[in-house]
């Protein structure tokens, strides 16, 4: 020490810099949990599958539908190498609730952020899941999600959570059509308009039950079609342990169906949505509409001499499709033990009360609160309608209907291709005063275009999605808007007319839940709040697969001058 003093340093001094060294050493011997990298290497294609006893072409992940469940931890780095197996058909697959935060190229829109995948081509995503909660991925590529390309991802915490379990489970709900996507987009494309229907079939965990005996033919023709034996098509069945906490994590990836989620003689507490924490509330039935999470948690606590029945319901149409049936399966009971009871009916498909209080019924948890700007900078209404152009069905947004360009937005806008998209913005409002949204608009006629909102960087943004009839008489669709990128806050939902002056003093700005993906009921409206802080091209859109087929979307752009070199990955139909 007197050697160091005698340099010139004084003994604080020398005392510091000795504490300073102890701490690095003592920092340096700390086990630090490491993020870590997940790599995937998946094979899309076409093979035939019977996931509701009807035997028909689905598309597959490793000969899988839905593909596996992705689990990972927060910050992880997930990768995976895509190769499009489909021969005749392009694909992309867009990863659901992730914000792709730096990664904007990685979202999976076709037409929007990257150039889809060709025939043989493999393709490599990767990126961070930057917040635990539950979240989808699923194709993006025409009307290729309802083939049977779609899956989980369930990412955990770092951190504590807010509540208990024993076991994390599982369960992706869906619709199903027996008809192949071709021809529902060519009905759908066509002059006179074909609608594609309700579905054949509700599915569980890629599960369901068709009945064999509604075909038509002799019986070789029928058993070549739809084999009720099939191990493929028997019911999904869920072991439980009796006396135990479950965490289930329910999503849906429905084409057309909203739908009501239930467990025979079990309540679920509610306690995420869209990867984040609610302020926990009881239901019977859980309201679920496409593109939307949640985590409900339950208890085993009934008799375990039996097993008990899960159902989903349509409801907000007055579908054909029947119920969809699992089973909860209490240990020891064998899975494929039938419950003693009928199954549970779901509420009635038309009463619209129950599904507005549970919407409202969603808050941020005490604790978890992400508190909204208090005002915003802009305000942008969407009028969503049905209407024609040239004599076809479209859905619109301010009376225009979305045309993606042949070059996705972000390599436009990035390389400033101004003649690859229509440069004249969309409307931000409709012509509040004179439009009745209980009638038929007068005036049927809609444009098409590739318009998009431009957005100031950082700035606050209010979305206002209004409900109206469609082009029949007496009817408004529910339609759940998910959108790219972002989460928003959920200030409010109203039936009516949405009033600018008054309904704003209603808002929830103390504790709105954050969600991607939302309801607006019919005839009703619902008011969003977000930040355009998060560079890039993204789709704001309803995820009913034919809808947005028919146009019913929008695209904002937001920070692209903040945006380094595009992957070339990305640009394979770019024309030079």
């Amino acid at each position: 020490m007197d050697l160091f003093v005698a340099s010139g340093f004084t003994k604080q001094t020398l005392n510091l810099f000795l504490l300073f060294v102890l701490i690095i050493i003592f920092c340096i011997n700390i086990p630090v949990a490491e993020a870590r990298i997940q790599r995937y290497k998946w094979e899309v294609k076409y093979e035939f599958k019977s996931p509701d006893c009807f035997r028909k072409l689905v598309i597959t992940i490793n000969g899988r539908t839905p593909g596996r469940t992705i689990v990972a931890e927060q910050n992880d780095t997930i990768i995976v190498e895509l190769k499009n197996s489909l021969l005749t058909e392009n694909v992309a697959i867009h990863w659901h609730g992730i914000r792709q935060i730096g990664t904007p190229w990685f979202d999976g829109t076709e037409g929007v952020t990257q150039c889809p995948i060709l025939p043989g081509q493999t393709f490599t995503y990767e990126f961070v899941v930057d917040r635990p909660g539950t979240y989808l991925y699923h194709a993006h590529y025409g009307m290729q999600r309802e083939a049977g390309l779609y899956g989980s991802i369930r990412v955990s915490s770092k951190e504590p959570e807010p509540f208990t379990y024993d076991f994390d489970k599982t369960i992706i709900l869906n619709d199903w059509y027996h008809k192949s996507t071709y021809e529902q987009a060519t009905g759908l494309s066509a002059i006179p308009f074909q609608w594609v229907g309700e579905p054949q079939s509700l599915l569980m965990n890629g599960r369901g039950r068709y009945n064999c005996s509604l075909l038509t033919g002799t019986s070789t023709e029928v058993a070549s079609l739809c084999n009720a034996t099939n191990p493929e098509c028997s019911p999904f069945a869920l072991t439980v342990v009796p006396g135990k906490t479950y965490r289930l994590r329910i999503s849906s990836l429905t084409a057309l169906s909203a739908l009501s989620f239930q467990i025979e003689a079990h309540n679920m507490t509610v306690v995420e949505a869209d990867g984040h924490y609610v302020e926990p509330f009881v239901v019977q039935n859980l309201f679920i509409y496409s593109g939307e999470t949640y985590s409900v948690l339950i208890k085993t606590d009934q008799s375990p001499s039996r097993n008990y029945w899960t159902t989903t319901n349509v409801v907000s149409r007055n579908a054909t499709s029947p119920p969809g049936l699992a089973i909860i399966n209490y240990y020891p009971n064998h899975p494929s033990r039938q419950p003693p009871t009928i199954p549970p009916p779901g509420p009635l498909w038309s009463d619209i009360a129950p599904r507005y209080n549970q919407s409202q019924a969603i808050k941020a948890r005490q604790g978890f609160v992400i508190p909204p700007p208090l005002t915003a900078d802009r305000m942008i209404v969407f009028l969503n309608t049905q209407n024609t152009v040239n004599g076809q069905y479209r859905w619109s947004v301010n009376n225009i209907s979305l045309n993606l360009p042949h070059t996705p937005y972000l390599i436009s806008l990035k390389n400033n291709l101004h003649h690859a998209f229509d440069q004249t913005p969309p409307p931000v409002g409709y012509d509040y005063k004179n439009y009745n949204i209980y009638n038929v608009s007068a005036n049927k006629n809609a444009t098409t275009s590739s318009g998009i909102y431009r957005l100031q960087f950082n700035s606050t943004v209010d979305i206002i999605l209004q409900n109206a009839n469609t082009m029949t008489e007496n009817n408004s669709e529910t339609h759940p808007w998910h959108f790219h990128g972002h989460d928003f806050w959920v200030l409010g939902y109203g039936e009516g007319k949405f009033d600018m002056y008054n309904d704003p003093k209603k808002y929830n700005l103390v504790n709105p839940i954050m969600k991607n993906t939302v309801p607006v009921h019919k005839y009703g409206w619902t008011a969003l709040r977000f930040l355009a802080d998060n560079p890039g091209a993204w789709a704001f859109h309803c995820h009913i697969e034919s809808h947005f087929y028919m146009g019913m979307g929008v695209v904002f752009a937001e920070g692209i001058d903040r945006l380094g070199r595009l992957p070339s990955s990305i640009m394979g139909c770019v024309r030079h």
